[in-house]
């Protein structure tokens, strides 16, 4: 009779254990952007970036001092990796300047939208073949993310071209580490959060407002959630295979629309609703056509 661990492994409670760490790991993503939101009313996005960013970087200190030195010296594509750790601030920069203006359910529909737009990419920079049944799905992903923008010249505001400008930073972000695939876990990121944290740094004086010890708390917690949700996706994705969880990320727009109403009073309106859907049905259709064909979209859409 096989033991308990050797089930919790290779049996079918390990898919059940994976499913529960990606629900787990959205959820913490999930707070952590209502959070956010919540946080920015009284400060700037760049101060919360840096006290998150220092937060996490403490919680992170003893996977880089095991890691050493050296991984981050000898990290494969130096420039590769600067341009990525730019590209994971910019994007995060943008994600939380867009929702402190506009619903958090429209921020996440615009976010969903990145596989989309990494199928896309993946033909011109990864120089990958996509036949013509993903090409029809990313065009139907832009019709999805056409009604999300609502379809009036009146609604292209500027806090939603930066979430989509935003969501599609983070698209390149993904292809970018797909490419650096060779990296440590640690020094990939390390880097994201160390950009983050210089950001911050550079930025948060201009419109430094000093927090309360209470607000200070939940910004380092802001950081350590960050920390703890990859961290329950990256063991969901070591205990079942990527078709069975990566699915599950999808319920990051039930928590944005549950949690946008409950905390911000948000209701989403049918737009948001109908382009939510059109989103999440073609990027699942992406990721499982990846399936079959032996293939696989990078496992996480998400920052951390």
């Amino acid at each position: 009779m096989k033991s308990s661990s050797a089930l919790f492994k290779t049996g079918s409670a390990g898919p059940v254990a994976g499913i529960a760490f990606m629900v787990a790991g959205i959820s913490m993503f999930s707070l952590n952007d209502a959070l956010g939101k919540w946080l920015l009313a009284d400060y700037s996005v760049a101060e919360l970036l840096l006290i998150r960013s220092a937060a996490a970087l403490i919680l992170l200190a003893p996977f880089v001092r095991k890691t050493g030195v050296a991984a981050f010296t000898t990290a494969p594509q130096p420039v590769l990796q600067i341009a990525r750790v730019v590209l994971s601030a910019l994007e995060v920069a943008m994600f939380f300047w867009a929702v402190s203006y506009l619903p958090l359910a429209d921020t996440v529909t615009f976010y969903l939208a990145g596989p989309i737009y990494v199928t896309a990419l993946s033909v011109v920079l990864l120089g990958e073949t996509v036949g013509w049944r993903r090409w029809t799905a990313v065009l139907v992903g832009f019709v999805g993310v056409v009604l999300a923008l609502r379809p009036s010249a009146a609604s292209f505001t500027l806090p939603a071209l930066i979430a989509l400008g935003g969501s599609m930073f983070f698209s390149v972000l993904m292809i970018t580490t797909r490419m650096l695939r060779e990296t440590q876990d640690t020094v990939l990121i390390a880097g994201q959060i160390g950009a983050t944290l210089l950001f911050g740094a550079a930025v948060a004086p201009f419109g430094w407002v000093t927090p309360s010890w209470r607000d200070f708390l939940l910004m380092s917690l802001f950081g350590v959630l960050s920390i703890v949700a990859l961290a329950c996706v990256n063991r969901s994705l070591k205990l079942a295979s990527a078709s069975v969880v990566v699915p599950y990320q999808y319920t990051m727009i039930v928590w944005a629309i549950v949690l946008g109403y409950v905390v911000f009073g948000d209701v989403p309106d049918l737009f948001t609703l109908a382009g939510a859907a059109v989103i999440i049905a073609a990027g699942l259709y992406i990721f499982w056509r990846k399936q079959v064909q032996g293939g696989r979209e990078p496992a996480s859409p998400l920052h951390p």
